[in-house]
Parts: structure tokens; C-alpha cells; sequence
């Protein structure tokens, strides 16, 4: 089985309050990979940034100093026409999920995992190295084409650590 992670396609990231033109350029085709992933028969798991009202007083929040993805909001949804009905969607506190690998832990004869979503070089990379960390011998991809990163330097940049360390960069 294959799997497509999507990170963090939410409002606040594409057009809200953290979202960036080149954010928005990628959502045809994140949309495009999706459908292609779904219809080959491979698993869709969706992450999806939350946070609480005291996000500002939280570390992150102090370091990074924008309300974002406050669970509930408008920004805090995944955008529209990204997800898919029945597709499992896992909520993070942080940059990284340390649920991802127990949940494709369970998936029988995991043959592939491939990230796309935002940001590059925050989230992405993040789940990108968890996941290489928990699962070695299985091929992990990153679509560069359907991510994007806080500026096109610092995507491009995480773009290479991720390849550094054996992440497959499409």
C-alpha cells in the first residue's frame, strides 16, 4: 500500500494569516496528486496544524508571534476541495506528528510514503524526518511541486537537507 501524507493544507497556511503567493500556486496541484493517489487505490492521511487560544504564550507562539490555526476558525480548515471524504486527518500541536508513524505502522505491506503540503521547511520537513526515522527501509518521497515553503529559498533549502538524508526529492 501506498501513502500520501498531506501536511497542513489549511486555510492560515494557502491565503490566511501565514499564507504566501507560492502556497496558494501549489493547491491545483496538490488537489491533482491527491485524486491521481486515491484513484491508483493508495491511503490519504491529512494533518492538520491546531492550536489553542493561549497559542501566544505557548514556545512556538513566542517564537513565532502570528495566530494561526486555531482550532475551530476558518484558518484552522483544511482548504477547500483538498480533502477527501473517509481519509483520516491527524491533529498536531507542533511542526511534527509522532502519531504519523504509529498510524502507517498499521498499514499492512506499506510500500511507499509521499509528502506533500506546507510549509516545506517547517512541517514538511519535519514529518519527513520522523517518518525516515521510523520507517528506514521504506521509500519516503517529497513532490516539490506541491509544496511550499515560508520563502522559495527556505523551501529550496529544506528541499536539500531532505535529500541529504535519503528523502526522495520528485
Amino acid at each position: 500500500m501506498k501513502a500520501l501524507i498531506v501536511i497542513d493544507m489549511q486555510n492560515d497556511f494557502i491565503d490566511g494569516a501565514l499564507g504566501t503567493a507560492e502556497a496558494v500556486l501549489i493547491v491545483p496541484n496538490v488537489k491533482k496528486k491527491i485524486q491521481a493517489h486515491l484513484a491508483a487505490g493508495g491511503t490519504g492521511i491529512y494533518t492538520r496544524d491546531t492550536h489553542t487560544e493561549d497559542y501566544l504564550s505557548t514556545q512556538e507562539g513566542r517564537n513565532l508571534p502570528v495566530v494561526h490555526c486555531i482550532k475551530g476558525t476558518p484558518g484552522w480548515e483544511i482548504a477547500d476541495g483538498i480533502y477527501v471524504d473517509g481519509c483520516q486527518i491527524v491533529d498536531k500541536p507542533s511542526f511534527g506528528s509522532t502519531e504519523l508513524p504509529k498510524i502507517l505502522a498499521e498499514i499492512p505491506n506499506l510500500e511507499s510514503i509521499e509528502l506533500v503540503g506546507l510549509c516545506t521547511d517547517i512541517c514538511v520537513i519535519s514529518n519527513a524526518m520522523i517518518l525516515k526515522a521510523a520507517f528506514p527501509e521504506v521509500p519516503i518521497t517529497v513532490d516539490s511541486s506541491c509544496c511550499a515553503g515560508v520563502s522559495p529559498e527556505s523551501h529550496e533549502n529544506a528541499l536539500k537537507a531532505m535529500a541529504v538524508c535519503q528523502i526522495k526529492i520528485a
